[in-house]
């Protein structure tokens, strides 16, 4: 691997001095290492069934009263065509005099293997649009109250996500 790696298209946002960090883990070969220290294994939730009792067990938990939701899946396509790692969708429509809407969850398949508190950092933040549609201060202060550590495990997701492109799988 050359001492060039660039851009770290998931952590474009972040400061040069942590990106540098990161180059160098990842130079030495170590960023696997720290995320395996962290998260030594991954999660069990590995089809649509459970992920939907999953998803349905935090949404119970936190957004009762929201709407409720037509489908949960993971979904192969997503990391590939979208470039993001879960879907919200909301579809209306009418039927005879009736709107109907539909609210469906779809995550990125890459995460059927992930550590869990990823999985669930995924799955918190598309279920803070169910209530919050734009990423913006409301949005963000929702993810927090159904898990504090919201922020530090998106960046570490990155960082994961960073190495299965960079390094490959760590578990």
């Amino acid at each position: 691997m050359n001492n060039k790696i660039n851009p770290l298209k998931y952590l474009t946002s972040y400061s040069p001095e942590l990106l540098n960090q990161v180059k160098t883990l990842l130079n030495d070969d170590k960023l696997g290492h720290f995320l395996r220290q962290k998260y030594p294994k991954s999660h069990s939730i590995t089809n649509d069934k459970m992920l939907r009792a999953y998803v349905y067990d935090l949404k119970n938990t936190y957004l009762k009263k929201s709407s409720p939701l037509s489908k949960v899946i993971y979904d192969k396509n997503i990391h590939v065509v979208n470039n993001a790692l879960g879907l919200h969708s909301f579809v209306s429509r009418v039927q005879g005099s009736k709107l109907k809407s539909k609210n469906e969850i779809r995550i990125s398949d890459i995460f059927k293997t992930a550590p869990e508190d990823f999985l669930k950092m995924i799955v918190v933040h598309e279920l803070a649009h169910l209530r919050e549609k734009s990423h913006d201060k409301a949005f963000y202060k929702l993810c927090e109250h159904m898990l504090p550590n919201y922020h530090q495990l998106e960046f570490e997701m990155r960082l994961y996500l960073t190495q299965l492109e960079f390094r490959g799988a760590i578990y």
